[in-house]
Order: structure tokens, then C-alpha cells, then sequence
């Protein structure tokens, strides 16, 4: 039980440098930050380009950290983890699904709102965050 729990806190950890490294810096184009939410074949291009950068980035990080510290993952594991997320921020770049659940869930005024914050921004950063905890327990536990 400790190793899995060893496991998740450094799988987390990783997760959360390599999300925010391939978010913001190598993952992602402004181009493909613009129209990733479009509609049709040019949203999905953009999309699927960002989503494909920002998981090798992931992986690159996931692999140096599980040889550097001799982690006993399987590959069930990472598969059911990098796929998870992979899916899940696909899901969630699409835009609407984040002002969706803003506006079912009493936040309609934060999904517009622009500054001091962007409040569509900061949802979208949080679940992405709470959809890589899932994708930690994934790896720690299969």
C-alpha cells in the first residue's frame, strides 16, 4: 500500500510539471490554442495536434521519472493513465464542456468573467488538474 502511494504522490507530481510545461510552453502552438474549439475538421486539426505534442511531453517526463527512480508501474497502468488523460483534455479543450459545467453548477458569471481573472481559464486549468489526479491513481493502482 505505501509503494502505491509512493507511486501516485511522484506520478502526481509529474503529471503536474509536465501539464503545465506542454500547456504552456511545448505542447501547444497559438495557433492551435486559438482554434483547437472551432468547429469541424479545422478545430479537431488543431486539437489533436496540441493533444499529440502535449502527451509526448508527458511521456518523455513520465519515462525519466519512472527509470530515474525505479518505479514499479505496469504498462497497464500507463496505458489506462496517459489514455485517460489524453482523452479527458481532448474532452476539455473543446471549450464548451467547461462553460457547461460552470454554468450548471451556479458558475455562469465566473465563465465570463475576463479580469482581474479569466475564470474559463482557471476551470479549465482545475479540471484538468482534478482529471490528472485520476490519471495518477490509474498508474499507482493497475
Amino acid at each position: 500500500m505505501l509503494v502505491s502511494a509512493v507511486v501516485f504522490a511522484v506520478v502526481l507530481a509529474t503529471f503536474y510539471a509536465a501539464h503545465h510545461l506542454a500547456d504552456h510552453v511545448f505542447g501547444q502552438t497559438d495557433k492551435q490554442a486559438a482554434h483547437k474549439a472551432a468547429p469541424g475538421w479545422e478545430g479537431w486539426r488543431h486539437l489533436l495536434g496540441h493533444v499529440g505534442a502535449y502527451h509526448l511531453v508527458v511521456m518523455v517526463m513520465l519515462a525519466i521519472t519512472v527509470v530515474a527512480l525505479d518505479l514499479p508501474v505496469t504498462v497497464a497502468g500507463l496505458a489506462a493513465g496517459v489514455g485517460f488523460s489524453a482523452i479527458t483534455h481532448a474532452f476539455l479543450d473543446r471549450r464548451w464542456p467547461v462553460r457547461w459545467i460552470l454554468t450548471h453548477t451556479g458558475g455562469a458569471a465566473f465563465a465570463d468573467r475576463q479580469a482581474p481573472i479569466c475564470g474559463m481559464y482557471l476551470a479549465d486549468q482545475s479540471l484538468h488538474s482534478a482529471c490528472l489526479w485520476v490519471s495518477a491513481l490509474l498508474i499507482a493502482c493497475l
